[in-house]
Parts: C-alpha cells; structure tokens; sequence
C-alpha cells in the first residue's frame, strides 16, 4: 500500500479511534462500565486437541471441513478502518470461515456486551475487550473462557506482549488476548528547541533530566510564553510516572509513591514552566490545542496523538508554522529504569463461553493478536499489541510521521505497565484516585493529605 494511501486510511481510523476504543479509554482515566459482583468460578469449557492446523481451514471445527460463521461483537464499524481491514484478510486467508460483525456503538459498548452474554441464547462467538472493568465484569459473569490451554497447545508467546497479558491474569487464568496498545511517549516541538538551541529531548531520559530539560526550554516572558512541559488534566499523566518502575500499581492501596511526580509538577506550575491545572480546567484547554499552538517544548501524550499530528497537519487544522516540526521520544524515567518503560492501554479479543464452535473461534483470536494481524493493524496507522520490526517500519514509513531515527526509535517498548490492571473493584478505585488528584492539582488539598486520603480510602476498598 502506498504511503498517500495508508495515510487517507490513518485518518479516518484514528480519528475516530480518538473518541472511541483504547485511546478513548486512556484518556478518561476511567473506563466507562464498572465490574459488577460475580461469581468468579471457574467453569468454563475447554479446548479440544488437534484443531490448531495452519492450513487453509484451520479454523473449521474439529477439522471437519464444514463451513464456520463466527459473530465477532464490535464498536464504530463505520468509521474504523480496521476492524472490516481484518474481516476481509481473515477471510481470504481461511477458506470455509465468515466474520460477522455485530456494531455494539462505542456508548457504553461494555456495559451493553455484558448484557448481551448475560442474556439466554447469546449467539456471540468473539467479542472485543474494550477495557479492564469491563473485562473483569465478563470474567466474573462466566461469559468468556479461559484461553490458557488454547495458549500453551499452540505456543502463543506472551512475552511478545510486552508484560500486559500479566497485568490481566485473574487467578491464574488468562481470558483475553490483546490486538491493539496504545502506549505514551513525550512529543516535542523541534522548532522551539532549534530557536533556543538546546539538544532534542532523547529516548533515555530520567526524570531529573527531563525536569531540567523543561526548565531549560521555558521562557515566562509576557506575551513570548513558551511552557518547557504541559500535562493534560487526567491524572495518568502525572500518577502513572510512579508505575514506571514496575513496582508499583494504582491497585495498590499505599499511593507514597506519588508524591515526588505531584511535586515536580506543582513545582514546574508554579515556577510557569507548565500551564496550571486549575487554569486548564477553568478554560477547557484540550491538550492538542495547547500544542498545536506552537508554545509547548514537551508533552506527555499516547500515541494516538501521533495520528491526529499527522492528519491534522495534512489537512491544515493544524498550522505547520507553529507545530510542523515535530517528534517523539520515549517517556522519560526513573533513575535505574529501563528506558522504553512505559504507560498503555489494551484493546483485546476473547472467545463467549456459548460458543458453538471455540476452537474456530481461538483460532481467530490468536490470528489477529498475533503478527499476522499485527500487519494488517499497522496497514492503517494503528498500534498493534505486537509491535515487530516490520510493524514499527510500516507506522515510521507512514507520510508525515517524523522522519529522524530517535522518532523511529520512540516505537520500541521494553516494558509496558497497564494505567488500569486487573482488579474486581478497579472502578472504584480509580474513582478515588480521580477525586483526589482533582483535589490536589486545584490546591484544594496538599500533597500529602491528598495521598493520605487516597490511602484511606483506597485501603477501605480493599477491605471489603
């Protein structure tokens, strides 16, 4: 596919990824279906030997040549380019197998699919995991199997996962795979750091150096701003620097760890090396408005911006003279962490327990979550769970996307820590988190008793 083309095809798809699937979840900090109570047993139906053949109807039941339908739940068919990108290659390379999409909407998509397998005589054979709350109601419900045995007969290879099928383990078991990951990395305007001429940020940056890097960029001169940082209102975009180190979690209950993040940020806001958070929540600053702007050093964002940079520069919504010069580098870390550690969310397949046919079903989950899928993800300018050589080539190959090699370089991860792991009372938790982050960042709170609050309160949480 040429570039011009896969970039028509980028736009449509991560627009509208924007406001629905992993980057929408990103960005609300709280997925929107809360889990509900359940059973959390173990039944579930278990695969059955042979049927993992890679021939051309490997996907036909037991092996037995018939035909396979399988209904694959879904959001935004419309207006995602990939979910029809997969039906159709699916399809051509699976002789006897149909995929039939059944649009759910993006509204509430998880709280309906609950619904929908609860109810009798759901006919869903795949469903799409948009979040973590939403993927814990439907283990709690028995209505997804555990794929594990599927997993250890074929020789699925989880660490090309990056660690984030770890993250989404309930009591041993895994029920998902993941096919999509939006992850964060730190865009930068090349044209402010050339005026002033200091170096480019750099894919191996600490924490202290990135602080530095900031205030090095900034300039408070009235009507000349120029802010070395910014951070979006989500509480991801400060909290989550303390996961980085693999230690810690948001499930934690003992939130200590935040601390030096908050006040390196309250710091940089009150020395107006970063916007303030109550100013950003007074005006409604959207973070893309604020960099496009062209007075933005550093921003810290998932890379689902990088498509709207793209299309948005190509259309001219975005002015090339303020913010054309663009790249990106890896999030920057604690010191002793390894570079390319880093924040994301999933979007994962998995097979309803009331499948007819599970194996055919397995075989078209691992299918997409694997590197096959991977390509045709990639084809249309998203990110794949499975970032290979030939997936990072194709993203950097798209037309607009920065052309230096520390850019190319910025699509690696080493390790990638979920912003919402798997919990049975996540929803609840992030709402705490959420409260008191507001609290904090407004000033209505210190640093100290905001996470003496979370602490409380996460711990009565827990406790239940």
């Amino acid at each position: 596919m040429k570039k011009k083309v896969i970039s028509m095809v980028l736009a449509a798809a991560m627009a509208a990824s924007l406001l629905t699937g992993c980057g929408d979840d990103a960005q609300t900090d709280g997925p929107g279906s809360s889990p509900e109570a359940g059973t959390g047993s173990d039944a579930e139906k278990s695969p059955e030997a042979g049927t993992g053949s890679e021939a051309g109807g490997d996907s036909q039941q037991g092996g037995s040549g018939e035909a396979v339908t399988l209904k694959w739940a879904i959001w935004d068919q419309e207006t995602t380019a990939y979910w029809n990108d997969i039906k159709k290659e699916y399809e051509a390379t699976h002789e006897g197998v149909t995929i039939e999409m059944v649009d759910l909407g993006s509204s509430d998509y998880m709280t309906v699919l609950a619904t929908e397998l609860s109810g009798e005589g759901t006919d869903f054979d795949v469903v799409t995991i948009k979040d973590v709350p939403g993927y814990a109601t439907l283990v709690q419900k028995n209505t997804i199997l555990a794929l594990d045995d599927y997993i250890k007969k074929d020789g699925v290879d989880l660490e090309k996962y990056a660690g984030a099928t770890d993250q989404v383990v309930v009591d041993g078991k895994l029920y998902e795979l993941p096919f999509r990951n939006d992850f964060w990395v730190l865009f930068y305007n090349k044209d402010l750091f050339d005026a002033k001429k200091v170096a480019y940020p750099t894919n191996d940056m600490t924490f202290e150096e990135y602080d530095e890097l900031a205030r090095k960029m900034t300039d408070t001169t009235f009507g000349a701003q120029v802010y070395g940082a910014h951070y979006h209102t989500w509480r991801s975009a400060v909290q989550l620097f303390g996961v980085l180190d693999g230690q810690h979690t948001i499930l934690d209950g003992q939130y200590d760890f935040f601390k030096p993040y908050y006040e390196m940020v309250l710091n940089q806001e009150k020395d107006g090396v970063a916007r303030k958070y109550s100013d950003l929540k007074t005006e409604g600053l959207h973070y893309s408005a604020a960099f496009s702007s062209g007075d933005v050093a550093m921003l810290n964002m998932g890379s689902w911006f990088i498509a709207t940079m793209i299309t948005n520069l190509q259309t001219g919504e975005y002015d090339s003279e303020l913010c054309g010069n663009w790249g990106i580098v890896k999030y920057p870390h604690a010191e002793g962490v390894e570079a390319g550690s880093t924040l994301g969310t999933i979007t994962g397949l998995a097979v309803t327990s009331a499948c007819d046919t599970p194996d055919a079903a397995w075989e078209f989950v691992k299918w997409v979550s694997g590197e096959e899928g991977a390509k045709v993800m990639a084809s249309s300018g998203n990110f794949p769970a499975i970032m290979t050589d030939e997936v990072k080539n194709m993203i950097a190959g798209l037309e607009g996307f920065p052309a230096d090699e520390a850019s190319k370089e910025a699509l690696s991860v080493s390790n990638l820590y979920l912003e919402v792991p798997y919990a049975p009372n996540v929803s609840e938790i992030n709402s705490v988190l959420d409260s008191y982050h507001g609290s904090i960042m407004a000033g209505e709170m210190s640093v100290d008793e905001g996470i003496e609050a979370m602490n409380t309160e996460v711990q009565k949480i827990l406790n239940q």
